[in-house]
């Protein structure tokens, strides 16, 4: 229970640093209170947090098979779970790339602003 409870912190601080990093437009008027102004900012922090935060596990995960991999000692199962580990970490830093590929796609064919600030949908006038 507590390291769900450090967990929940971390994350919470994390995202609150990266909303600010990105722009958001959050207001803190009490140390109690924190009031948010434009919900398209706190989206867009999230997605960019999210990206940020798949690719630094799939890091982690890529440095933990080398380690698998390093300590096996020759061991065959020791570095097949090792090889598999490090084939889950490419094919996930895959994936996030892909995801950013898309997000910026997405920001170029429809104007939407998804990464690059806050959320704003283009509308006809």
């Amino acid at each position: 229970m507590k390291n769900l409870a450090k967990i929940g912190l971390t994350i919470a601080l994390l995202a609150t640093q990266v909303s600010l990093a990105f722009g958001a437009d959050i207001e803190v008027t009490q140390p109690s209170q924190v009031t948010i102004t434009n919900l398209g900012s706190v989206i867009s922090a999230g997605i960019g947090l999210a990206i940020i935060g798949a690719a630094l596990l799939a890091f982690a995960y890529l440095v933990w098979g080398g380690f698998e991999w390093i300590g096996s000692g020759g061991d065959k199962a020791g570095m097949e779970a090792a090889r598999n580990r490090i084939t889950a970490a490419f094919v996930g830093l895959f994936i996030v790339a892909a995801a950013w590929a898309i997000t910026l796609l997405i920001e170029k064919f429809f104007g939407i602003k998804v990464i690059s600030g806050p959320i704003e949908i283009p509308r006809a006038y």
